[in-house]
C-alpha cells in the first residue's frame, strides 16, 4: 500500500516541536520525502532522526522565515535536495507576550508579526514561484484566534487572522495555475507553546480547558492529520478554505 503522500515532496516550516513536529512526521509516514526547518536546530535534527529511523526520508535545513534570504535559501535547499515542491505546511509561529492592547510593547507586537504573518508571507511567495509549473498545496497554520478574539493576545489574534487574508488572497490568485491554498485553524492544542503558557498564566490554563466542549485538548497528530489531507490528491478541490480543527470551541 502507499499512502496519500508517496511521491511528493514537502517543505514544513516550524518542524522541531507541535504541530510542525507531528506533520513533518504525518507526511514521512504517507511517503512524501520531507524538509524540515526551524530556528531550534538540536530538536528539528532530533525529528528528521525520528522520522529516518521509522524509514522516511528527511532533511533538515536551520531557517528563521522572517528573513526573506533565509527562506529563500531553504526553499533552493528543498528543490536541490529533491528537485521539485509538492506541497508546504507554513508552521512556525509565537505566542507573545499576554497583555492588553494599552500596555503591549510595540516592540513585541512586531515580533508576533514578523514571525506569524511575515513568515507565512514570504515562505508563500517562494513555495508558490517554486510550485506554479507543476502545481501543489500550501497549508498555512492560522489558529481558532484567527476567527474570534482572543483576549491579552491582540498581537498572535492580529496575525492569525491576517494569515487567513492572505491564504485566500493566494488562493484565488493561483486557482489557474495548480497551486492550491488552504489554511488550518486549530483550536487549543497539547503543544509545547501552549503548556508554557498555561504554566506561566494559571488564569489561561482555567480559560482553556472551561472552552473545550469535550473536555480535552487536541493533539499535534490530530492537526498534522487534517494537513495531510488539504495537501493530499484527495482534497484537489478544496481552495481558499479556513479549516477549524478545534473539537467544537469555535462553535458554542
Amino acid at each position: 500500500m502507499t499512502g496519500l503522500l508517496a511521491g511528493k515532496a514537502a517543505l514544513v516550516s516550524g518542524a522541531a516541536s507541535g504541530i510542525g513536529r507531528a506533520t513533518a512526521v504525518a507526511f514521512a509516514r504517507e511517503g512524501a520525502r520531507v524538509m524540515l526547518s526551524d530556528i531550534s536546530e538540536a530538536a528539528g535534527r532530533a525529528a528528521v532522526d525520528e522520522i529516518r529511523a521509522n524509514g522516511g526520508d528527511a532533511q533538515f535545513t536551520l531557517a528563521d522565515v522572517s528573513d526573506e534570504v533565509a527562506v529563500e535559501g531553504l526553499l533552493a535547499a528543498t528543490l536541490r535536495e529533491f528537485g521539485s515542491l509538492s506541497c508546504a505546511v507554513n508552521s512556525a509561529g509565537m505566542t507573545g507576550a499576554m497583555r492588553p492592547i494599552p500596555e503591549l510593547d510595540l516592540a513585541d507586537f512586531r515580533r508576533v508579526i514578523d514571525l506569524n504573518l511575515i513568515g507565512v508571507f514570504l515562505c508563500m511567495k517562494h513555495e508558490i514561484r517554486a510550485m506554479q509549473s507543476a502545481g501543489g498545496a500550501i497549508v498555512n497554520i492560522s489558529s481558532g484566534a484567527g476567527i474570534v478574539a482572543a483576549p491579552a493576545l491582540s498581537a498572535y489574534c492580529a496575525s492569525k487572522h491576517a494569515v487567513l487574508g492572505l491564504t485566500k488572497t493566494g488562493a484565488a490568485e493561483n486557482a489557474r495555475t495548480g497551486v492550491r491554498i488552504n489554511a488550518i485553524c486549530p483550536g487549543s492544542t497539547d503543544t509545547p507553546m501552549l503548556q508554557e503558557s498555561m504554566a506561566v498564566h494559571a488564569q489561561v490554563k482555567k480559560m482553556i480547558l472551561a472552552s473545550q466542549p469535550g473536555g480535552r485538548l487536541g493533539t499535534a497528530e490530530e492537526i498534522a492529520e487534517a494537513a495531510v489531507w488539504l495537501c493530499s490528491d484527495r482534497a484537489s478541490f478544496v481552495n481558499g478554505h479556513s479549516m477549524l480543527v478545534d473539537g467544537g470551541a469555535v462553535a458554542r
